[in-house]
């Protein structure tokens, strides 16, 4: 099931409004892990939303709706974190209380993710690297386990006693952008970094007086995770140095109201030519049934899955192929390796009635192509 945030957002009374964005935006944000929430989160939502429930009670039922499930399905595991961290989410979007401070950083992660991580709300003891489809692979340098908190304090003293005064909004945009890309950078904990930045981004705004509009974040979570990363990322040997700009035109449409393009290719390292063309074929691409592995091919197959399910017979009539063989090599398979495509049913690949489907990733490509 489907909930019509605009339609609460443009056409209800104010309550409803603010309720609707902060679950658009909680549900939304769950994306930049590639996580999608349940059919009953979204009927808790509009439950609260509608105000037959308040945000603790639709918190408990989601808890309750987890813990009293004896037989736990692929599904279950990959949904309850999505559905019990959107509700925490759309809980402290809905607060007027911000706490500007090493603390309250730690605070939100803590509240963000208590019954999803043994560590929601501890700061790493050990460094991390993370592969990212952005940079082909490679990985962002975040901060040392050793240097962690005073990483966290330094940034947060250094913009508290920062003057916006005398400034153009153009250099207000440009400073907030790198705030919040360095504290990203940090990245304190194990999991759950970009989430509990894109919140305390959203509530230090509103803190500072910009009355900013939470569907950005819902909207193009995945384009504010690989802005950060690109925001982040320097590798000397190719020439690439760290790029704001991305980034920038984010927090100018959330701040200045532009409408800038955010899609996710044009931030693709050493991406191939057609990765950035403005045109992408919108139907389905005949091609030879033998031809060599490149995006093309996982973009053809992206565009003829789309939000659908699909059996493999049923993918090769779309895209007029008939060696199977091939189609698993050069389709696929890269595919899936790539984080495009996921099986309905991915701890039985054999399964009678197997089908695929774009993961998140997959549709924020899909959904980004004209």
């Amino acid at each position: 099931m489907d909930i019509d945030f605009e339609a609460y957002i443009r056409g209800s009374e104010p309550d409803k409004q603010e309720k609707a964005s902060a679950w658009k935006t909680a549900i939304g944000l769950q994306a930049v892990d590639g996580l999608q929430t349940s059919d009953y989160l979204k009927d808790i939502a509009r439950k609260h939303i509608e105000g037959d429930i308040s945000i603790d009670e639709a918190k408990n039922l989601i808890h309750g709706y987890y813990l009293s499930k004896t037989a736990r399905t692929p599904k279950d595991e990959e949904t309850e974190e999505a559905d019990k961290v959107s509700a925490h989410i759309a809980k402290i979007l809905n607060e007027q209380s911000f706490a500007f401070s090493v603390t309250g950083f730690i605070s939100i992660h803590r509240r963000l993710f208590e019954g999803v991580f043994k560590f929601a709300g501890k700061i790493r003891d050990y460094d991390i690297t993370k592969t990212e489809w952005v940079l082909r692979g490679d990985t962002v340098l975040y901060v040392n386990a050793e240097d962690l908190h005073k990483a966290l304090e330094y940034d947060l003293e250094q913009e508290k006693n920062f003057s916006y005064k005398g400034l153009s909004m153009d250099e207000v945009v440009n400073h907030i952008a790198k705030f919040i890309s360095g504290i990203w950078q940090i990245h304190p904990f194990g999991e759950g970094n970009t989430r509990t930045t894109a919140v305390f981004a959203i509530k230090y705004l509103r803190s500072i007086g910009f009355n900013v509009n939470n569907d950005l974040f819902a909207d193009n979570s995945w384009y504010f995770r690989n802005a950060l990363v690109r925001a982040n990322y320097r590798n000397v040997r190719k020439g690439i140095e760290p790029d704001m700009s991305f980034l920038i035109n984010f927090f100018r449409n959330l701040i200045i109201g532009e409408n800038n393009e955010l899609k996710n290719r044009y931030m693709a390292i050493d991406a191939p030519e057609e990765w950035k063309l403005e045109q992408y074929p919108t139907s389905t691409r005949q091609v030879p049934d033998k031809c060599p592995t490149t995006p093309l091919a996982i973009l053809s197959l992206i565009n003829t899955l789309g939000e659908q399910e699909s059996s493999i017979k049923e993918m090769l009539t779309a895209m007029g192929l008939k060696d199977r063989e091939n189609f698993m090599e050069k389709y696929l398979s890269p595919a899936i390796k790539g984080g495009f495509v996921a099986m309905l049913y991915p701890n039985n690949p054999r399964h009678p009635r197997q089908k695929y489907q774009l993961t998140v990733k997959g549709l924020a490509i899909y959904n980004s192509t004209p």
